[in-house]
């Protein structure tokens, strides 16, 4: 791998990473989350027409995702809104392989080799630490993320066999941008139209960068798999654990104790491990 390509794959981490911070920052996380995959939308609008359509037997995959996804947008509103990034956001990142690896074995019937199973055994560890590091009182945004890391790894299935049958990877992604990013707006237009236009007036530059964030990741991403192998790949865009711990303590304060930082660093080893196996 070049080191221009270690270096955007970087930046798509630290992208990733910094458009869930926005979220987070927002006055209110729901609304932040709105504004984001609203400007993703029309990011997306204005890209679609220069691209081919994807496949006829990519849209049924295309639709399940949309609905994976919005669901997986309601969890980070709602995690955000009770637990900090600096845990929320290891555990949804961390855990989300983790599932993927477990339903290709029990789904797809595929053996796991002896780096796989030592990665998971890693990745429990890690989450352990993990909910260790959060008082008894504060561990409901831990069940939060962890059911978005179940909604991620489902999407994530879906995605691998949808973007194949599309025969137009950058296409079906921005059809899901698309989609994903007209029913929130439009709900909160419909049910809370004055604070949606509080929001719009104070968060509209965090919507902005947040949905140019979302979508560069991901296309950063995607052109780096046509450049170096895909298990490098997915392995390197699973730093934005360790990019989204240091945007918590340093944009928005949190207190990172040694406990969660080494339960992130022992989380992330073992995700490194389950990619590269």
């Amino acid at each position: 791998m070049s080191g221009s390509v270690f270096a955007l794959l970087m930046l798509a981490a630290c992208l990733h990473a910094s458009w869930n911070t926005l979220i987070k920052a927002a006055t209110s996380a729901w609304f932040g989350t709105v504004l984001v995959a609203g400007f993703a939308s029309l990011l997306a609008l204005c890209t679609l027409p220069f691209l081919p359509t994807p496949a006829v037997a990519s849209w049924p995959c295309i639709a399940a995702s949309v609905l994976l996804q919005l669901l997986y947008l309601w969890l980070i509103a709602r995690s955000y809104g009770q637990a900090e990034l600096g845990l929320v956001y290891p555990v949804m990142r961390g855990t989300a392989p983790l599932l993927v690896a477990l339903c290709n074995v029990v789904l797809l019937g595929e053996q796991l080799s002896g780096m796989a199973l030592a990665g998971i055994g890693v990745l429990c560890a890690g989450l352990l630490g993990m909910a260790c590091s959060v008082p008894r009182g504060r561990r409901n945004g831990v069940g939060l993320a962890l059911l978005n890391a179940l909604v991620i790894a489902g999407y994530t299935l879906v995605d691998g066999v949808g973007v194949r049958l599309s025969a137009a990877p950058a296409s079906y992604t921005l059809w899901i941008f698309l989609l994903c990013g007209l029913p929130l707006p439009l709900w909160a237009a419909l049910r809370q139209p004055a604070a949606l236009a509080a929001a719009l007036r104070r968060d509209w530059w965090r919507g902005l960068l947040g949905g140019l964030g979302t979508i560069s990741s991901y296309g950063l991403a995607l052109w780096a798999m046509t450049q170096a192998p895909l298990a490098v790949v997915a392995a390197l865009r699973e730093t934005s654990i360790l990019f989204g711990l240091l945007l918590a303590r340093l944009v928005l304060g949190e207190h990172t104790g040694r406990l969660r930082l080494l339960a992130a660093l022992v989380m992330l080893s073992g995700v490194v491990l389950l990619r590269l196996a």
